[in-house]
């Protein structure tokens, strides 16, 4: 692995990091918090998505205009057992997502939400981290690689790992303050 396959591994460790953070709510409407949400459209699980139009009228409400009338109930169904908290409105033709001003209490619960997923990307980021290193020993051990370059090579992923853990922990500030602003 090398130390360019490397940072590109941790660069999507870091974006799944940031999607996750887009699904949690923060108190103001946003089109990503659906994203998780899947559909039993016709007997498979399909994102809700690719079932209807997703459009932001103001900062506390989403509106659902589903390609398929037919599929109201289900995409209605859907979100009301999803973990979103949010109740659907359907009047026939649409389906209204009205956001409620977060309770402070619900504010910490996602702050808690976010620091878990911030330390699950570091976990991956390390995980990367290990692999390339355990390479590295082995070619190392191997012969193909001196001391030397071993070490320096060792050394650079290790720079990588901190700068992208630091690139989690700025997303985590930022997202955290968006939680907390009210």
């Amino acid at each position: 692995m090398t130390l360019a396959e490397t940072e590109d591994l941790m660069q999507k460790a870091v974006e799944a990091t940031q999607r996750s953070f887009n699904t949690i709510r923060t108190g103001r409407a946003n089109a990503s918090l659906l994203d998780r949400v899947m559909v039993d459209y016709y007997g498979s699980p399909t994102p809700l998505k690719s079932l209807a139009t997703i459009s932001i009228p103001d900062a506390s409400t989403i509106v659902l205009q589903p390609f398929d009338p037919g599929s109201l109930a289900t995409i209605e169904k859907a979100i009301s057992m999803s973990d979103l908290g949010l109740t659907p409105n359907n009047d026939g033709k649409l389906i209204r997502l009205n956001i409620p001003p977060l309770t402070s209490e619900r504010r910490k619960e996602f702050a808690k939400l976010a620091s878990k997923y911030a330390e699950e990307g570091k976990v991956s980021v390390r995980n990367i981290r290990r692999d390339a290193i355990e390479e590295i020993r082995k070619q190392e051990k191997d012969g193909d690689l001196s001391k030397d370059e071993s070490h320096d090579e060792q050394d650079n992923i290790q720079k990588l790992t901190d700068k992208y853990t630091e690139k989690i922990d700025e997303l985590l500030a930022e997202k955290e303050k968006d939680i907390t602003t009210v």
